[in-house]
């Protein structure tokens, strides 16, 4: 037997939806605003997982410019049939509202690693799709939606027949439960002659579960099992938080385990906050004598440590390995995977284009060249790294000559448009000089500006002036709650700015819905004339596990 720990997919892996197919185990989750769209990754024992490769042109136009915060690609579900997999996944582009205003996709490939077929639409209910193939038929089953006023965003769970071929319906969609309680993310799955529908319960914070209904007829009545599978609400101070959403998988030897999602908490004078996001865990499962599934240590709390089969030709890597490791920005392109088959850069909205760079002679240096400020849902040219672990720390050497400041390059802990702390390279007015737009004259400062963005603030933390005529490393280092910025030229780091919360990057701070999870990464700023350039090398995100 292999003993794995979790979390397996440590820092913004939510979502989780696990298959087999032959002897390999696949993962895929949500990626929301973020490229690569829809990660996936592989296994041959549950515990040692690596990257795959992703759904490429999930997005259609290869685009999410414009989807809010939170927004895009949500839950796809991966599937397989015996001769190709399969992927269903919503675009959801309104975040907070009644309406969802969302597109549901279909695409399918012979491998994870493609090529995946453009996606083709299917009826949209509502978010948290799933598939379910049986004697060649194909079902789509969805949350609906009722956003009617008075009406309930969670209105039941409804399934779909599909032509194989076409994706056209057939026939009408039925509905197969519903109940007081939210549920969503539905996951079928047939055994011994029961339909066995696997849901999350209870919303995807602190209050998250997984609950099971099953019918001896696809289309239901199904009856709801009166106890949890999966949760840890009961227990605040339990490790992993937010346990659910979760997916069955049966093993060659017969044996079941679960995929969900989790958090690891910080506990701070506000509550517990997760700045990692949510992140993926697997459990072994059994079936009690009424035919029921339980987790296998008999305990509806999710189980740190778990064992799994053995085989033969483990994948590389260990069950508490960072993904996160060191990484020179510009010895990879930003535009495809690392060559060691690790998980590529991170982009938003958009894949990281040909215009983001420009050619540079300088060997293992990446020239980023600036668009849209951080605040923008449309064009913000960043390459971000996740954050696995809560001690973590990031640098980069960077060399770039500002000139006004709407020009700017640095280092950045980001979790969205609204929540991020920057340590930019940028201009700035001769000292004991205000602010008045004069960055036509030749007279200025180049500074270090530490900026923090916490809604609806925005705020400098600091200012330092820099010797910009060389490089300069821009550095962050992340002690649990305390995050703390840094630089250095050729010499020793300087502190900038007081620690920073870094808990305020997370899904449990602020007003908004928040979905995703903690990144650092480098960008570049050109808000009047989208030309000017920063050079980037070394570019480091190291991991510290627990």
């Amino acid at each position: 037997m292999t003993r794995l720990h979790n979390p397996v997919l440590r820092g913004f892996a939510p979502d989780p939806s696990l298959v087999r197919a032959g002897d390999w185990y696949y993962l895929a989750n949500s990626s929301f605003e973020w490229f690569p769209t829809i990660p996936i990754h592989r296994s041959r024992d549950l515990a040692h997982w690596e990257y795959a490769g992703h759904v490429e042109g999930a997005a259609p136009g290869d685009s999410l410019a414009g989807v809010p915060d939170s927004g895009g690609i949500w839950a796809p579900s991966l599937s397989w049939d015996g001769e190709r997999f399969w992927v269903v996944y919503s675009v959801v582009r309104s975040v907070g509202t009644p309406y969802f205003d969302l597109d549901t996709y279909i695409s399918t490939a012979p491998d994870v690693s493609g090529p995946w077929s453009p996606p083709r639409r299917v009826p949209s209910h509502g978010f948290d799709p799933a598939l379910f193939h049986e004697g060649g038929h194909v079902w789509v089953l969805n949350l609906q939606n009722d956003h009617r006023p008075g009406g309930r965003r969670f209105a039941g769970i409804v399934a779909t027949e599909l032509d194989r071929e076409t994706l056209t319906p057939v026939g009408t969609t039925h509905l197969l439960l519903q109940q007081d309680r939210l549920i969503e993310g539905p996951k079928l799955l047939k055994r011994n002659g029961w339909y066995v529908l696997v849901l999350a319960e209870g919303g995807t914070g602190f209050e998250h579960g997984v609950r099971v209904a099953r019918s001896r007829n696809l289309t239901g009545p199904y009856e709801l099992d009166e106890r949890p599978l999966l949760t840890s609400r009961d227990d605040p101070a339990w490790p992993l938080q937010k346990a659910g959403h979760a997916e069955l998988v049966e093993t060659p030897q017969g044996e079941w385990f679960l995929s969900h999602l989790t958090a690891r908490p910080l506990r701070t004078p506000e509550g517990l906050r997760c700045p990692l996001g949510r992140e993926t865990a697997i459990q072994a499962v059994t079936w009690d004598a009424d035919g029921w599934p339980r987790l296998g240590h008999g305990d509806p709390r999710p189980a740190v440590t778990a064992e799994t089969p053995q085989h033969r030709r483990p994948v590389r890597g260990a069950g508490l390995h960072s993904a996160c490791g060191y990484r020179r920005v510009g010895a990879t392109s930003p535009h495809r995977a690392a060559p060691d088959n690790a998980p590529p850069y991170h982009t938003l909205r958009s894949p990281a284009a040909p215009n983001w760079t420009d050619d540079t002679t300088r060997p293992g240096w990446l020239r980023l060249r600036g668009h849209h400020g951080p605040d923008s849902l449309w064009s913000h040219h960043l390459l971000g790294r996740r954050i696995t672990e809560h001690h973590t720390e990031a640098q980069v050497t960077l060399q770039a000559a500002p000139t006004t400041f709407t020009q700017s390059a640095g280092l950045l802990l980001w979790y969205n448009t609204s929540a991020y702390y920057a340590l930019d390279l940028t201009w700035t007015e001769p000292e004991g000089e205000s602010q008045h737009g004069q960055q036509w004259q030749d007279a200025g400062r180049t500074v270090l500006a530490l900026t923090t963005r916490d809604e609806p603030e925005t705020r400098r933390a600091a200012v330092q002036e820099v010797d910009a005529t060389g490089p300069l490393t821009l550095g962050v280092t992340v002690h649990r709650a305390d995050a703390r910025f840094w630089y250095a030229a050729d010499g020793p780091r300087h502190p900038i700015g007081p620690p920073l919360d870094f808990t305020r990057l997370s899904d449990d701070h602020g007003t908004r819905l928040r979905f995703t999870g903690a990144m650092a990464a480098i960008h570049a700023v050109d808000l009047v004339g989208a030309s000017f350039t920063a050079d980037f090398t070394d570019f480091r995100v190291t991991c510290t596990p627990a």
